[in-house]
């Protein structure tokens, strides 16, 4: 690669309080390159994004954009400098329309210096167009799924012309579909000039779309080489620092009797006809494109939403509809896509969100027994293998995959006859998806039927005993263990199977 990067840390270090996020780590990043940057969750690479992006600076070594030192005060500082960020969690305001999240602070204006509603929605639709989605530019961010949450903020950080592209997660929510349109749109920015650092715990991705990686494990610099020639062992040891058991543990079990039985359920236009059975030790995967009814579906079972028709019975009592509280003392838990929006009260402690869902459990008298409260957190760290510094300490210090254990600890604290789980491994690395795919595996073998909702097909046919197909609302496909296939699933999910 000829002449400097365009943006580079060296001997970068960063340290909050006592823990050492970063230590000496330098990065490169040049012009039409796709980098990727892989480690654990908790390895810095949050970190390190935050450092590119204006919000922390180091608090030693350099950074360098087009080989001359520069100083990021800050996030507008950076996007000055070009460089865009992705984040792994969209951060929309909920009450503002699309084309204004995506222009946030940059509204095109009109000669008289007011907003210029048109222009702005023109291209916010352009940017949809580049994209390759359909999106209506003036619909409230409220109510956007996942996978259009992460569009927009894809359409938010190409808007800018980046020379630098940090992409955190960006696919975490995404179908294939999606990511390979979102592929095609960063293999243009590359051709262009822009630099791509790409951060994926989806190794296939790093593998197809990277030509070099950089590996950071517990905040220190690993490696730096070609992806060429490299393996997906190879790599996963890098980032682990071990050898990493089975990615996918599958304990055999047989299938006890029906706990969750749901006959023909339907939400008008969303979902309809919806009827299958979970039985107790089995581990039954509901799998689809994003958008398929999937998460609506487990919604309206747990007592979110309202179904308009059908029933819901587990251990043979009916549910009523739209009652989570009677879906609870039936024994039902559910453990949301969007852990930090649904999933966790992140003002709270550790352990405060751990007991929520045991408040009267942990009543003594008129008031809340602290003790009880932190005994039952510190059992549920330990069985989950929660890594923290204080249970006192707010959820929001820990990494995606810890959040994910908290929310985990959560309901399984319920004892549930029933658990389920939408997306369980989104956003987290080998290690700890291998970890929660254990977990799994071990409730199942205590007799809990597992309903797992997930886009990730190898975590379908790894973990699930059958594969249940959505396409547009409906089942399409039931697919028993032995015969599940990606082929076999994706035709089901694309809609060409009877």
């Amino acid at each position: 690669m000829s002449g400097p990067p365009t943006l580079a840390l060296v001997n970068v270090s960063k340290s909050f309080g006592a823990v050492r996020a970063l230590r000496e780590v330098s990065l490169e990043l040049f012009a039409g390159e796709a980098h990727a940057l892989a480690g654990e969750n908790g390895a810095g690479k949050s970190t390190l994004v935050k450092i590119l992006a204006g919000v922390h600076r180091p608090d030693s070594g350099q950074m360098l954009l087009d080989g001359e030192p520069v100083v990021f005060h800050g996030p507008v500082d950076a996007q000055r400098a070009g460089v865009a960020v992705i984040y792994q969690e969209p951060t929309l305001f909920p009450d503002l329309s699309v084309a204004e999240n995506i222009f946030m602070g940059r509204q095109p204006r009109t000669t008289l210096g007011r907003i210029d509603r048109r222009a702005r929605r023109a291209l916010a639709a352009e940017l949809f167009t580049r994209l390759g989605v359909t999106l209506d530019p003036e619909q409230p961010a409220r109510g956007l799924s996942i996978a259009d949450q992460q569009l927009v903020e894809i359409a938010k950080a190409i808007s800018t012309d980046a020379r630098v592209l940090v992409m955190d997660e960006p696919t975490a929510a995404l179908s294939g579909n999606e990511a390979a349109r979102l592929f095609s749109v960063v293999e243009t920015l590359r051709e262009q000039g822009c630099a791509v650092l790409f951060i994926s715990h989806r190794l296939d991705e790093i593998f197809s779309l990277c030509g070099r990686v950089t590996t950071l494990r517990d905040g220190g610099l690993v490696a730096v080489e070609p992806v060429a020639g490299l393996t997906h062992d190879e790599l996963i040891r890098r980032m682990v620092g071990r050898e990493l058991g089975a990615l996918y543990p599958k304990q055999e079990t047989t299938a006890g009797q029906v706990a969750l039985r749901v006959e023909r359920l339907t939400r008008e236009g969303v979902f309809t006809d919806v009827s299958f059975e979970v039985r107790r030790g089995e581990i039954v995967a509901l799998a689809g494109l994003v958008g398929a009814g999937r998460s609506e579906v487990a919604r309206a079972i747990f007592g979110v939403d309202r179904w308009d028709a059908g029933t819901v019975q587990v251990d043979g009592r009916p549910l009523p509809a739209a009652s989570p509280s009677a879906a609870m003392a039936a024994g039902l838990a559910l453990v949301p896509e969007d852990r930090r929006q649904q999933g966790l009260v992140m003002a709270l402690s550790i352990e405060r969100n751990i007991g929520l869902t045991g408040l009267r459990s942990l009543r003594r008298g008129l008031t809340i027994s602290r003790a009880a409260e932190r005994d039952r957190a510190r059992d549920w760290a330990l069985r989950l293998r929660l890594k923290f510094a204080a249970l006192s300490d707010g959820v929001g210090v820990l990494s995606g995959g810890n959040q994910q254990k908290v929310v985990l600890a959560k309901w399984l604290a319920t004892r549930p006859s029933v658990l389920v789980v939408d997306e369980p491994t989104r956003g987290i690395d080998v290690g700890t998806k291998a970890e929660v795919h254990r977990l799994l595996s071990e409730l199942a073998g205590q007799g809990i039927a597992v309903l797992m909702i997930s886009s990730d097909l190898p975590e379908v046919l790894g973990m699930a005993d059958r594969v249940l197909v959505m396409h547009e609302g409906r089942l399409t496909a039931e697919i028993p263990r032995a015969e599940a296939t990606e082929e076999s699933v994706m035709t089901a999910a694309t809609g060409r199977a009877a």
